[in-house]
């Protein structure tokens, strides 16, 4: 009895000292929160206020709306209007071509109208706060009146290299020269009025190339400063028909998407625990089996791919069928369970500027994996960029304790589906690959994670064992795992298509 107790003390005075260092650690290690509701950008509010404070300073200095703009700006927004017809003779649309103009709300009936515009104005306004930050406010630098100037005159230029310039209105006092030109010029004897006559200045983009942007060059005096015009289409909104009724469930919001090979059991485990708790949500599969079977029944949509075709491809092929705003990805061997609370990814996505949430997938063991990462690159040389994939999230979620940001999850996602469109995956990754589309959307991907949110994983064990394994198993192992077939890995793709030359991860 000494003898083990002497053993029992020994073990005790080396397992507590570790214990507390792990205690001490996990207290030091600081967990910060972060806001990512729908809400007002609190920076591009500042701004705003900022440029309405300055915007006011020269109202007192007269000014004259030129004729040929009064039109535009009487019109609180843009109208849509057509030429007048004409005479209605054979051809004429070809000899005289006319404009033509539609009001689009005139398709609706008067009592589905208003709901139409309230779901519309809805999903506009979601759609603003999450697309629209502070790099979108107009910035204005200050006037400076300098100590000494020109009693004689002052004089401003403005130059640029891709559009034209022009006059909204005309100030009294201020000489303008130039109208209409990439080169503009104007003199006063008064900055304050040259200021304003500033303010109705502008710029029409007259060589145009997406998404690039003009330099303009200001120069008053001695004087020089440079600003860029963004030259680009806004971005455009995309909503989704909620349904004939307006519903917004989940069946009307949600496609569940999978894609398959060889294992019509586990994907038919799938279904049918689909179908225990969402009975009526869509079911998108792309199937690229040698001899496919068919997969039949209510809400299911089966789309047969050309043999081997692939892991990305067929996630191209079913995300490409989704026609509803989100899209829930899953495995063809997971399992839904009372855990698995698609209404939970659907209310973050729905109240957050996240793009895409995962969960957590539970093996049969009990463990549970939410495959966290935190992604980033370090510029490099001529040899190529460093990419640094670490284990872990940036912040939680505020209002969301079970949520964090990150950079990638697990392959149990939810995502709006124009986004995970947007990104897609690089159909070359045919057997493995998973990071890849991380990776892809690290620079347009704003990406959550919930652990709250669990599906079950189908038990490997069986399968792990020699004797457990059936032919589907050993045909399914070989096309997958084999690496006689040439296809390319992730690691081959970063060198090759992402400039990347190396890669730490832990």
């Amino acid at each position: 009895m000494r003898g083990v107790n002497k053993k029992t003390v020994a073990v005790l005075l080396v397992v507590l000292p570790l214990v507390a260092v792990l205690i001490h650690h996990w207290n030091s290690y600081t967990v910060t929160t972060i806001d990512v509701l729908q809400g007002p950008d609190h920076l591009k509010v500042l701004l705003e206020e900022r440029t309405q404070n300055m915007g006011h300073k020269n109202d007192h200095i007269p000014y004259h709306i030129k004729d040929s703009m009064s039109k535009s700006l009487a019109n609180n927004g843009c109208v849509c209007e057509g030429d007048k017809p004409g005479i209605n003779v054979p051809f004429v649309q070809l000899l005289f071509p006319q404009v033509s103009a539609t009001q689009l709300h005139a398709s609706f009936q008067d009592s589905d109208l208003q709901k139409a515009k309230e779901y519309r104005n809805k999903e506009y306004l979601s759609f603003r706060k999450r697309t629209y930050t502070a790099a979108d406010s107009l910035i204005l630098a200050e006037a400076n009146s300098p100590l000494q100037y020109p009693t004689q005159g002052v004089e401003v230029d403005l130059t640029a290299t891709m559009g034209t310039f022009n006059t909204a209105a005309l100030v009294d006092g201020v000489q303008v020269k130039g109208e209409g030109e990439m080169h503009i010029s104007f003199t006063s004897t008064s900055l304050a009025s040259l200021n304003r006559q500033l303010e109705f200045v502008t710029y029409t983009n007259t060589r145009f190339h997406p998404n690039t942007a003009d330099v303009v060059q200001f120069k008053a005096g001695i004087f020089q400063a440079s600003f860029t015009i963004k030259i680009r289409h806004p971005p455009m909104p995309k909503f989704y028909n909620p349904g004939p009724k307006n519903e917004y469930n989940i069946s009307t919001l949600v496609t569940i998407a999978t894609k398959t090979f060889l294992r019509y059991d586990k994907l038919q485990d799938l279904i049918n625990s689909i179908r225990q708790f969402y009975p009526t949500i869509t079911i998108v599969i792309a199937d690229d089996t040698e001899e496919p079977k068919p997969v039949t029944g209510p809400y299911i949509e089966h789309f047969i791919m050309p043999f081997g075709k692939g892991w990305f491809a067929g996630r191209n092929l079913a995300i490409s069928q989704v026609a509803t705003k989100y899209v829930l990805w899953v495995d063809d061997d997971f399992i839904f369970t009372s855990s698995t609370k698609l209404e939970k990814m659907v209310d973050i996505l729905e109240r957050t500027t996240l793009d895409l949430v995962g969960g957590a997938v539970r093996e049969v063991t009990g463990y549970t994996a939410t495959y966290r990462h935190i992604v980033s690159t370090d510029a490099g040389d001529e040899e190529g960029d460093c990419l640094h994939i670490r284990t872990g999230f940036h912040h939680v979620i505020e209002g969301f304790p079970n949520c964090v940001v990150a950079d990638a999850v697990i392959n149990f996602f939810m995502a709006r589906s124009e986004k995970i469109r947007q990104v897609g995956f690089d159909p070359r990754l045919a057997r493995v690959g998973h990071l890849a589309f991380f990776i892809d959307g690290l620079s347009s991907l704003h990406v959550g994670s919930c652990d709250d949110i669990i599906i079950s994983h189908a038990s490997k064990i069986k399968a792990m064992l020699p004797w457990g394994q059936s032919e589907t198993d050993k045909t399914y192992s070989k096309f997958r795992y084999d690496a006689s077939q040439g296809t390319l890995n992730e690691y081959d793709l970063y060198y090759f298509k992402n400039h990347f030359k190396c890669v730490t991860s832990d």
